[in-house]
């Protein structure tokens, strides 16, 4: 059974319209999340304590395979998000195909943008449209050595 938290773009909108009339604080992130690891769960969880509901902006397989390259992603986009609406910290997916979710954080002004890792906050996408809407840009703390991409070495260098 596919999670009613896994919206498309249109129905994201609408959903989030409805969560700020009702006085909810918005938080957006996004990721590729291909194998899931603690660094996942730790970044998940802080995102979703600096608001009321989070939403996640989940990558494409095509937008991951453009970004990290051939045999990515080794989970495709449909089990990627099944897995993550399973985690109560996180209220709606998105998925979106292009590069960045430039085009999601334009339709949902989040009241909050949060990245992971050594992002400063004026370097994180969107932080223009979010700060412009009088949001807030948060770049959380990176858990280091811990990335699917690590994973993926240390699981080929023991075949």
């Amino acid at each position: 059974m596919v999670s009613k938290k896994i919206l498309g773009l249109k129905a994201l909108v609408s959903a989030v319209k409805k969560e700020k009339k009702s006085g909810r604080k918005i938080v957006f992130t996004n990721g590729c999340f291909d194998i899931l690891h603690v660094g996942h769960i730790r970044y998940l969880k802080s995102a979703g304590k600096l608001g009321d509901k989070l939403v996640l902006g989940l990558n494409s397989d095509s937008s991951v395979r453009k970004l990290k390259g051939k045999g990515r992603p080794v989970v495709p986009q449909s089990e990627r998000a099944e897995l993550l609406a399973e985690f109560p910290f996180i209220d709606y997916i998105v998925v979106f195909g292009e590069d960045t979710p430039y085009r999601v954080i334009k339709a949902i002004l989040p009241d909050v943008l949060a990245k992971g890792g050594d992002w400063a906050p004026e370097n994180i996408i969107g932080s223009d449209v979010v700060m412009g809407n009088g949001g807030k840009v948060k770049s959380l703390p990176y858990v280091k050595g811990r990335s699917t991409t690590n994973i993926i070495k240390k699981l080929l260098t023991r075949l």
